[in-house]
């Protein structure tokens, strides 16, 4: 089930974040993801005030009485029109985590649908998100849900 963000699961909310960084950080080729000791304190502080600072909004997936996943959504302030670019009123998704002992439930898809929904009742056009490109089974799921790479960073290391 659903629910909107409460501080009341803040921990949950925090080992979800912290679960989803060490997935990152095992998965990073190069090693530069890394996970400190403020982590996770810092890292949900950041999120919180994006949320606040940018309209945005958190839903949380409740199984029984667990917090199982979450999804962030933000409007983006980006110009809507520059000498080189045409933008839409645009929402960002900036998190999207799914504990790995309850994914492959349809979860992550209910959640993303969700903030989906949301983001266009706020006149967003256009929804964009960022993947960690060794993140393989996050790119196979949100093509499956009608993303695309619409912009690619490479990277070489020395």
């Amino acid at each position: 089930m659903i629910v909107s963000y409460n501080n009341k699961y803040d921990e949950e909310i925090k080992d979800l974040l912290v679960e989803l960084q060490e997935y990152i950080v095992s998965i990073d080729r190069e090693k530069y993801n890394i996970l400190t000791k403020d982590y996770r304190e810092k890292y949900f502080r950041k999120t919180i005030e994006e949320v606040k600072k940018y309209n945005g909004k958190m839903l949380l997936y409740k199984e029984e009485s667990k917090i199982v996943g979450l999804v962030v959504g933000i409007i983006n302030n980006e110009k809507s029109c520059e000498y080189d670019f045409k933008a839409p009123k645009r929402g960002r998704i900036t998190e999207l985590i799914i504990s790995k002992n309850c994914r492959r439930k349809g979860y992550g898809k209910i959640l993303l649908n969700a903030m989906e929904k949301s983001l266009i009742n706020d006149g967003c056009e256009d929804i964009l998100l960022e993947v960690f490109g060794y993140n393989q089974d996050a790119i196979n799921f949100y093509e499956k849900n009608g993303y695309h790479i619409r912009t690619l960073d490479m990277s070489k290391k020395f």
